[in-house]
Formats: C-alpha cells, sequence, structure tokens
C-alpha cells in the first residue's frame, strides 16, 4: 500500500486533534512532500460501540476495539497513542515491538523506569518516536529561542515560568482516572507542568538541580455515582527553585486548581540587555523589552506572529490573524513526517521527553522529602 499507515488510539480531545493534523499535514509540508510519504488513515481504536462511529467521523478506512490488533496490523506503519497516560507504556511498547513508529500524548508514563523501558525500546528497534510536546512548535516560541540563542536579549540568568488551569478548582468535581496514581500518575506536574518544564528546557538547557514543594488541594472528591467521596492520591498544585546546568536560575510554579486560568502556560526570560515575556493564553504574541535607545521611550513591544515567523506562512499568509492550538499539531505531525523521512531529527523523540520526565519525577521527589535539593 501507497503512503505512510496511520493508526489512532483514542478518540478524546487529543485523539481528535491527532486526526486533525494527519488530515492536514500534507499542506503544511509543501515543498518536501514528494520526499515524505503521504499518512494513510488505516486504523482507529476505541471502545466497541464507539470505534466504528469515530472511524467514520474522522475519516479512518477501519475500526477495531483491539488496541494490541492495531499495533501489529500490517497495513499501519506509525501509531498515534492518545489514551489516558497509563495505557502510554503498554502501548508504545506492543507498537516498537512490532516496528512501528510511535507519536505519543505526554507523559510519557506513570512511572521513571517505565518511560526508561520506552525510550530504550526505541533506540533499540531504531523506529521514530515524537512526544505531544506541541507548544514547542510555535512559531512564537520557536521566535523566543532564536532570540535567546542570537543574544538579543544578552546573557540569560533567569527563567521565571508559570502553568495554571482551572479544570480542577471545583471541590464538586467528581473523581476521575487524573486522581489516582496507577491510572494519571502524577496530576498537575505530568499533566500541565511537563509542558512548562518542556519549554524551560528549550530556552534555557537542561536542568542541574532543584528543590520543590507541592499539595493536593482537594483530598477527595466525590464518586461519579454519589455513594460517597475517593482519595486524591496525586498533586494540585507544585512550586519549584531551580538552577540549570548554565548557572542560570529558574522557578516555576503549577496549578490545576487556579480559578479562572484556561491555559495561563507562560514564562519570562531575564538577560542583561532585556526580556522576553509569553502567555499560552496569547499564543501568537512575544512581549520583548530591549535595553537599548533613549531611555524615555523604552518599553516592552508586542511581537505579532506571521510569515516572518515560520512555519507561520504555512497556514496564513497574512500577520496578526492568529494560529491556533490545533495548527501547533499539525507542525508536530509534520516535524514527525520528516523524521520517518529522516529529513531532520524527529524532536522531542523518547529520548528527549525522558529529560523532561526526570525533572518532574524529581519535583515529586523532592517534594516528597521535604524540599531536599535533588539532581534530575
Amino acid at each position: 500500500m501507497a503512503g505512510l499507515g496511520v493508526g489512532l488510539i483514542g478518540t478524546g480531545f487529543m485523539g481528535k486533534t491527532h486526526a486533525l493534523a494527519w488530515r492536514n499535514v500534507k499542506a503544511v509540508l509543501g515543498g518536501v512532500m514528494g520526499a515524505v510519504p503521504a499518512p494513510r488513515l488505516e486504523v482507529l481504536c476505541d471502545t466497541p460501540g464507539r470505534a466504528g462511529p469515530m472511524a467514520d467521523q474522522f475519516g479512518f478506512a477501519r475500526a477495531t476495539s483491539d488496541w494490541q490488533a492495531l499495533c501489529a496490523d500490517p497495513g499501519v506503519d506509525v501509531v498515534s497513542i492518545t489514551t489516558p497516560n497509563g495505557l502510554h507504556h503498554p502501548m508504545a511498547l506492543e507498537a516498537i515491538r512490532h516496528g512501528k513508529h510511535v507519536w505519543c500524548e505526554k507523559p510519557m508514563a506513570l512511572t521513571l523506569a517505565q518511560a526508561e523501558e520506552m525510550a530504550a525500546a526505541a533506540e533499540a528497534a531504531g523506529v521514530v518516536t515524537m512526544v505531544g510536546y506541541n507548544y514547542l512548535k510555535n512559531p512564537a516560541f520557536a521566535h523566543a529561542q532564536r532570540l535567546v540563542a542570537e543574544g538579543a536579549i544578552g546573557r540569560v540568568f533567569q527563567f521565571r515560568g508559570w502553568v495554571d488551569e482551572d479544570y480542577q478548582a471545583d471541590p464538586d468535581l467528581p473523581w476521575s482516572w487524573r486522581a489516582k496514581l496507577a491510572e494519571a500518575g502524577l496530576g498537575a506536574l505530568g499533566d500541565i507542568g511537563s509542558h512548562l518544564v518542556s519549554m524551560a528546557h528549550g530556552l534555557m538547557g537542561g536542568i542541574d538541580s532543584l528543590v520543590a514543594d507541592m499539595q493536593t488541594v482537594y483530598p477527595t472528591r466525590p464518586l461519579p455515582d454519589g455513594s460517597g467521596v475517593a482519595p486524591v492520591e496525586n498533586e494540585d498544585t507544585a512550586g519549584v527553585l531551580l538552577r540549570f546546568a548554565s548557572g542560570a536560575q529558574g522557578s516555576l510554579v503549577i496549578s490545576r486548581a487556579a480559578w479562572g486560568r484556561k491555559s495561563r502556560l507562560g514564562f519570562e526570560v531575564h538577560g542583561t540587555k532585556g526580556m522576553i515575556v509569553y502567555d499560552q493564553e496569547r499564543m501568537n504574541e512575544l512581549q520583548l523589552y530591549l535595553n537599548e535607545g533613549d531611555r524615555a521611550t523604552q518599553g516592552f513591544r508586542t511581537l505579532l506572529t506571521g510569515p516572518a515567523h515560520p512555519p507561520y506562512g504555512e497556514f496564513c499568509p497574512a500577520p496578526g490573524h492568529q494560529l491556533g492550538f490545533n495548527d501547533l499539531k499539525v507542525i508536530e505531525c509534520a516535524a514527525l513526517l520528516r523524521g520517518i523521512a529522516r529529513l531532520e531529527p524527529a524532536a522531542p523523540s523518547f529520548a528527549d521527553a525522558l529529560r523532561i520526565e526526570r525533572v518532574i519525577h524529581a519535583i515529586a521527589d523532592s517534594a516528597r522529602a521535604g524540599g531536599k535539593r535533588v539532581s534530575p
């Protein structure tokens, strides 16, 4: 069969974003499309009764409720894993065992040992992997990386980052798998804190050491059937002080219980010549301050993304018209396909994402040890 056969496991929020990305990615790949195999939507997997209708909706040729069969299917070349966290590890290993490339949502796994096993298996099999840190693909973030790398704000000496959402802010929200260590693993750290760590790494390099604290704001939640309450086994918030390998300082604040915040993922990078500020709730903007020129006219400048910030121009020729969340997944999918075609390394791979996993688990370890300084 021509092209690259795609198998998708899961049809929730992230499953739909993967399906949209696979359908739209050819438009972004543009001139390199001849060197990259076109994706073919081959098999979709979900629960019985849901798989068939969702395959029709998403445009997949076939449906199954057996994820192991999908991983073994000879028509599938790459597997998208968009299931709850606890299934990432067995599904990825099964796909790799059959020689499939893997696109897996974050966090990689429930435990650091599982993530290490996934990275080792991918390396041994020689398959291409990618983990869904889509915010790294934002043209605004890529421009911030260029500004830092080119020394536009001088020597960077501090990173301040935050990620706040309110999806667990309501004390009456029913208990779900997200509250259980055996199904979710870490809480706010794994779900959204990992995104913040990925951005810190992307701008500042590796993290040398850290001290942390975390808390569970709501120790119990009501069971969905109203029969009582169940314990929340993971964290709702975390705070971190860290040192990068460069010697720069950093701080991270993470919460899934911050009323009013929807996707407040952001950072400040402080340098000797200026500062960069970013907020995901205004994802097409950067704020840039440069200490140059007349002090009376200095101030923050708003940089709106446009075709001058690749690959924005692959979506829209007009600056300031805005990209969205799903567009970032398309950019991510294009990077995976270029990686499979060996045109460039796919990043973040399982090996790259393992470094992020080590940081979020080190944060949890430090907090559980009463704020002991640890090295990821």
